[in-house]
């Protein structure tokens, strides 16, 4: 194979801060990487598909649902994990955007509060030892979606 880009990356394993569940939505990737970075999450295990913790709230399918506690259970194993973030965020398409609110930003947050606390509750269902804290990001900032972390 022909080198095509050069980096130096440590490679001793590691042992992740956190599994980090987001959307792959472009318009949120800055903001989810630099509030990480202040919560001291250094290195997480991303696990980043369309609408992020939807896929545990409200899946299309089983195998949706079941892939994402896979990889969950993976960065357990794999890499120690001891914490989860679950993420969602204003204007997803997966739930239809804001339109589906009829634009009311309020009752978006509300529903994706109930979805949060429906992932977390399926992820501490599965994984009992970890310490699960979900977060919703709109375009001004990220917002926390449980008064306290859900032990």
């Amino acid at each position: 194979m022909q080198k095509v880009f050069h980096f130096d990356s440590p490679p001793e394993q590691y042992i992740a801060d956190a599994a980090v569940l987001c959307c792959f939505d472009q318009r949120i990737r800055e903001a989810t990487r630099e509030f990480l970075q202040r919560q001291g999450i250094l290195r997480p295990d991303m696990i980043v598909v369309a609408g992020g913790a939807r896929t545990l709230a409200s899946p299309r399918n089983d195998f949706e649902r079941d892939f994402i506690l896979e990889q969950v259970r993976m960065s357990i194993r794999l890499h120690k994990t001891q914490r989860m973030f679950l993420m969602s965020h204003s204007d997803c398409a997966t739930y239809g955007g804001l339109a589906a609110f009829d634009g009311d930003q309020e009752r978006e947050v509300q529903h994706h509060r109930i979805e949060l606390k429906r992932a977390a509750e399926l992820v501490k269902a599965n994984f009992p030892e970890l310490t699960v804290d979900c977060f919703f990001v709109n375009f001004d900032g990220v917002h926390a979606a449980n008064a306290e972390p859900l032990k």
